[in-house]
């Protein structure tokens, strides 16, 4: 029972520390090697372009053939903002990929198409309330004029509700009223 309590667990994590590499197999690896593959990339793709264009370069010598080998040995492990460079290209790739708008559960954010909006509207005659109140001063000393005749006269007589005398119905109101009677604020 005293070894049960005193046993320890212990996790390695070596393996996530190492780069993915190619070309390493237990105990047997590529000359130079192991190879990144960044590297593997800028050796197929550059050896591909100092074949197609050995015209351009071959009075320059070996020049272009070490700067080809001195790439290739400069991207082992470059970092872009902490990120290996094909992870980062990966990353500009589905950058590009999406949509401007962006993704709203997974499916892209679009506007809706415009579309008019029909609507109407109606101007009443305003409440008797209203125009019981005594006008303001600037409106009492408007002069009034006289109506224009319209091109259309009517012939028939709209029917109209009876005034009646209408009571004020807030303080204020009443306060104005009993203003207008008395000739006015003092």
């Amino acid at each position: 029972m005293t070894e049960a309590a005193g046993r320890v667990g212990r996790f390695y994590t070596s393996a996530r520390r190492h780069p993915w590499v190619l070309g390493k197999v237990a105990d047997w690896k590529i000359p130079l090697g192991p190879y990144t593959p960044a590297q593997i990339a800028v050796a197929v793709v550059g050896g591909f372009l100092l074949v197609k264009t050995t015209a351009w370069w071959s009075w320059m010598g070996p020049v272009p053939i070490a700067a080809w080998l001195l790439t290739i040995w400069a991207v082992r492990r470059p970092k872009i903002r902490g990120r290996a460079p094909m992870q980062a290209a990966l990353g500009w790739v589905v950058l590009g990929w999406q949509p401007r708008g962006g993704r709203i559960g997974g499916r892209a954010a679009r506007d809706r198409s415009p579309h008019p909006l029909l609507g109407g509207f109606t101007i009443e005659d305003a409440p008797a309330l209203a125009a019981a109140v005594t006008p303001s001063r600037a409106a009492a000393h408007r002069p009034r004029r006289a109506p224009r005749p319209g091109p259309a006269v009517r012939d028939h007589a709209e029917p109209t509700a009876p005034t009646a005398p209408v009571r004020p119905v807030s303080g204020v109101q009443q306060l104005l009223a009993l203003a207008g009677q008395s000739g006015g604020a003092r």
